[in-house]
């Protein structure tokens, strides 16, 4: 399968290959010569870095998503830390669907989904290089994925560590209503700074906190272990992770569907899932995969009508449904699909500091690395290329990485 940019995508393993890049972009290689340890493609700590302020007059490159599929590179200070903040220097910065579809195309909705003018990106991670007044836990030269909200505090959904659902005026999401990721610099609240483990990649934890947070809330909440098996309707970067970490929770048969034959290629060839499906044959090949009975646990992350409704219909009595694919709306019949069947429902939206913390834990200790599921990296002043490979829907993740 051919990448936009002339990135193949190989038989596995991907691994990066440094030398190896076109117009920004870092290409896949499977050659094992090429294979380049994790440790050894990004610095470990620096307690000498002296970053640039903006007491100095100091500049850095940030990017803005005005809106109709554009991006905006601009100039702007490097931040200085307040109270209880830090400055981090960006090693990676993902692209979430939900830039893609209420960012990028078009400023979409209020509240929660107000893109307020910022330095877009909400999946960083970096090094703090400055930290300010107060703090408790952070030092110069930690490594650090960062939960993606920052919310008051003190209502009852940021007391239990959700401030996803903090719905305070003061809330704010990093790439939304303050600046996000997508610089060279980015200044942080510490509490949602969350260590990284020395085992996993800066573009691990830029992925952790929304897409496979994402999909590992869901699976938690559905207590999925290795008595199930799993079905993911939408194998983009939120099912890839669904998949990766159904393996980590021990299900063993693990099956897919996708309308884009791209995407169910990559998740094959990353070894995630066991059988793939595109939307004209899934119910059936799910059933005959299944022994007739379909699955005991299935994930939406699609956010698509006919496969929310596949992924009711494919799950056996009894079973668990989890729904955490944005947007649309979905119609079934609520008797035979639902009640009839005695399934149960969940709707899932992204996670918490406490669970992303257990997240960023049981990846070290299984081994597992959410980079494997990039399939395009770019550098900062090719992100207006990132956003369209993304925006596609062909491709795995896609980051933005930056050179240490």
């Amino acid at each position: 399968m051919q990448r936009p940019g002339g990135a193949a995508v190989a038989d596995l393993p991907f691994r990066v290959k440094r030398d190896a890049t076109h117009h920004g972009v870092t290409q896949l290689t499977n050659d094992p010569e090429d294979a380049v340890d994790r440790t050894s493609i990004e610095p470990t700590r620096s307690a000498t870095a002296a970053p640039p302020s903006a007491s100095d007059g100091s500049r850095m490159r940030g990017a803005l998503l005005p809106g109709d599929r554009t991006v905006e590179l601009r100039d702007f200070e490097v931040p200085h830390p307040g109270h209880r903040q830090v400055v981090l220097r960006m090693r990676a910065s993902s692209i979430c669907g939900s830039d893609i579809r209420a960012i990028y195309r078009e400023h979409l909705g209020k509240g929660p989904e107000a893109y307020q003018g910022v330095i877009a990106g909400h999946e960083p991670a970096g090094e703090v290089v400055e930290v300010g007044p107060d703090c408790r836990r952070l030092k110069v030269g930690d490594r650090v994925a960062v939960y993606h909200i920052s919310g008051c505090g003190t209502c009852d959904e940021c007391r239990r560590g959700y401030m996803i659902g903090c719905d305070d005026a003061s809330r704010a999401a990093y790439g939304w209503q303050r600046d996000g990721g997508h610089a060279d610099f980015m200044l942080a609240d510490e509490v949602t700074c969350l260590p990284l483990p020395d085992e996993l990649s800066f573009v691990d934890g830029a992925l952790v906190a929304c897409s496979f947070g994402t999909a590992y809330e869901a699976l938690a909440r559905m207590s999925v272990s290795g008595a199930d098996r799993l079905l993911v309707t939408g194998l983009g970067p939120v099912g890839l992770a669904a998949a990766m970490l159904g393996r980590g929770l021990g299900v063993r048969q693990i099956l897919g569907t996708d309308a884009t034959p791209e995407r169910r290629d990559i998740a094959v060839r990353l070894g995630l899932v066991d059988e793939t499906f595109g939307p004209e044959d899934g119910l059936d090949g799910v059933r005959a995969a299944t022994d007739g009975h379909g699955t005991e646990v299935s994930i939406d992350c699609s956010g698509a009508a006919p496969a929310r409704r596949m992924a009711l219909e494919a799950t056996r009595d009894w079973g668990r449904c989890g729904f955490v694919g944005e947007g649309g709306t979905v119609d079934f019949p609520v008797s035979p699909l639902l009640i009839h069947k005695q399934i149960t429902l969940y709707g899932s939206w992204v996670t918490s500091l406490w669970r992303m913390e257990e997240l960023l834990d049981r990846l070290a200790r299984w081994d597992l690395h959410p980079e494997d599921t990039v399939t395009d990296r770019f550098d900062l002043e090719h992100a207006g290329d990132a956003y369209r490979v993304a925006d596609e829907g062909r491709s795995g993740k896609v980051c933005i990485v930056f050179d240490g």
